[in-house]
């Protein structure tokens, strides 16, 4: 990328965001060092919880997913129409691809090249981390990398609140199909439950919130809210992930190669999506500022959610979660090497404009 470019796209992205693998990393000491100091602590807040919901993780999920969906207006749906081509695309990797080929890295990668490092009772629970975590796109930071990459706005606001909308009816649908090909248990009331409170109710909660803020007060007042909630959702993943490395921690210490193993099938996930979606906007003469944010949404994960139905499902020391967690840690560097590939080859697409704001 040019040093052009990394100055214009520098001051795009905030300061928790630009180093969150920096936090992540800090949390997974710290929880892990909490974790093996204050065992009893950890064990009283494991055992919060209903219906196998862990009360605790669940506050902290809801901090981080409100905020996000707060910024997802739904009245742009209205302006699919006008960017079918690269909305076809997005949905073609993130709801036909990109769960299906997760299943099959995992497969690939838990059960038989890594298979002798791992522990051997917990080669499921990986798997469907991994499941969880590519069955949902993302919805807040897929904002950020389309800003740095010169991304149509409309159109990213439009997939964004597609997806959110597929993803109510789509996401248990798809992880139980995927979890039963793997011969994994599938606790159908656990994830229906999950989907209602990660997904449904939050969406809900959030469209009325927005609602009231432009209604009463404007946009102006929506834009306030937001830049004052925003470390909300920050603060809420960091708290997350003290909790659960501080569950996970003894496994870890343990063994940290399965760090770094889970999230080699994660990274190629990411570049084998993105490439997708970058090669058939290119096809199908999709211009930059739509092809680039297609291949961004193609590539990232909703961890936030693949995280909270991860300790519901399978509790929280699960190797489903820790998997899931591990997506946390990889997702920022590597979404951010997108970025940089999809901003040096932009000379590769048509760059005429897309329909203006006005017009959708």
């Amino acid at each position: 990328m040019s040093t052009e470019l990394d100055r214009d796209a520098a001051p795009r992205i905030g300061f928790f965001a630009r180093y969150l693998s920096v936090w992540v990393a800090l949390c997974i000491v710290a929880g892990v060092a909490l974790g093996h100091a204050l065992p009893a602590v950890f064990e009283i807040l494991a055992a919060v919880e209903v219906q196998h919901i862990n009360l605790p993780v669940a506050a902290l999920v809801w901090l981080m997913i409100v905020p996000m969906l707060l910024k997802v207006d739904f009245a742009q749906l209205a302006g699919v129409r006008h960017q079918a081509r690269g909305i076809g695309i997005t949905l073609l990797v993130n709801w036909a691809i990109k769960p299906f080929s997760m299943a099959l890295l995992g497969w690939l990668f838990i059960r038989h090249v890594f298979a002798a490092w791992l522990p051997v009772g917990q080669h499921d629970a990986y798997i469907a981390g991994l499941i969880l975590l590519a069955a949902a796109p993302c919805t807040a930071m897929v904002f950020v990398w389309s800003r740095l990459c010169g991304g149509e706005p409309n159109f990213t606001l439009a997939q964004v609140a597609l997806n959110d909308t597929i993803m109510v009816v789509a996401f248990a649908p798809i992880v139980a199909l995927l979890l039963g090909v793997a011969s994994i248990h599938v606790p159908w009331g656990t994830l229906l439950l999950s989907v209602l409170l990660y997904i449904v109710v939050p969406v809900i909660a959030a469209q009325l919130w927005r609602g009231w803020l432009l209604r009463r007060r404007g946009q102006a007042a929506l834009d306030t809210t937001l830049h004052r909630i925003d470390p909300w959702s920050t603060a809420a993943l960091l708290a997350t992930l003290v909790l659960l490395f501080g569950f996970q921690g003894e496994a870890i210490l343990a063994q940290p190669l399965i760090i770094a193993l889970l999230a080699v099938p994660i990274i190629i996930q990411v570049y084998l999506n993105a490439g997708i979606a970058y090669g058939l906007s290119r096809w199908l003469k999709v211009p930059h500022c739509v092809a680039g944010p297609a291949a961004l949404i193609g590539a990232s994960n909703f961890f936030e959610l693949a995280v909270a139905a991860a300790i519901s499902i399978f509790g929280l020391r699960s190797g489903a979660a820790l998997a899931t967690v591990v997506g946390v840690l990889v997702e920022v560097p590597v979404m951010l090497s997108v970025v940089r590939i999809v901003n040096r080859t932009g000379h590769w697409f048509d760059r005429k404009p897309v329909p203006a704001p006005a017009d959708i």
